[in-house]
């Protein structure tokens, strides 16, 4: 078992980042910029999910520590901000703000009895305050493809928007070749997520072979199915 935490390290962390900024600190910390840091932040980001995709608890704990470091350090660098200036702790207090709004059933009167509730829920508050008049408003376009598609998906379900996803024959084609290789082991248990896996490389590897860009294929995809969802809520 660890000790509480008392955020005691987080304050030294916001001191330290200060002074590797702060006049005769660090040149390479002090020439940087939000955007030269956006490489680190995606790099980090990513190495984060391999280390959980990994079960790696020891590189988690690492990887975590990195992603701090961009947020302490991004917000150091809006301290010196002419015209919007912010600091950590302006980053802070926005974030507990938003988790006690957004959780009624925590902080509030309401109720929730399931975790779909809340993330539908949570969807319909944030529409509300952002002022977002469709499903896919603030869905980032630079997310991989297929992040985005399953994320432009999953707000289509949650807001009950009733769009066929692509032509029966691609929806028949891929239903039809997951099944049959997802099977069940004799132990009864099913393989879908790893026959999935083997689907979509085996797409990638024969789009490939006929000089097809998955990705942009993909993109495309995505952005016709957006037009077919943003004409069904008009």
């Amino acid at each position: 078992m660890t000790a509480e935490p008392n955020g005691e390290p987080l304050l030294e962390l916001v001191r330290v980042m200060d002074r590797l900024r702060s006049p005769g600190g660090c040149p390479w910390d002090a020439k940087q910029t939000h955007r030269s840091l956006v490489e680190y932040l995606v790099e980090e980001c990513y190495e984060t999910v391999e280390a959980i995709e990994l079960d790696d608890q020891a590189a988690l704990r690492e990887e975590l520590g990195d992603v701090l470091l961009q947020v302490v350090f991004h917000s150091r660098i809006a301290q010196e901000s002419v015209t919007e200036p912010f600091s950590i702790d302006d980053v802070a207090a926005g974030l507990v703000t938003k988790l006690v709004e957004r959780h009624p059933h925590v902080f509030g009167d309401e109720s929730a009895t399931t975790a779909e509730h809340v993330e539908a829920r949570w969807q319909q508050m944030k529409a509300a305050q952002k002022g977002r008049t469709s499903v896919t408003d603030g869905i980032p376009n630079a997310l991989p493809a297929l992040v985005l598609a399953q994320k432009l998906l999953r707000r289509a379900a949650n807001g009950a928007v009733t769009v066929d996803v692509a032509s029966p024959e691609a929806r028949v084609a891929a239903a039809w070749a997951l099944d049959s290789l997802s099977g069940e082991s004799q132990g009864g248990e099913s393989h879908g997520d790893e026959a999935l896996g083997d689907l979509l490389l085996a797409i990638v590897d024969l789009a490939t072979q006929r000089n097809l860009d998955p990705e942009a294929s993909l993109r495309a995809a995505i952005r016709a199915h957006r037009t077919r969802i943003l004409d069904w809520e008009s």
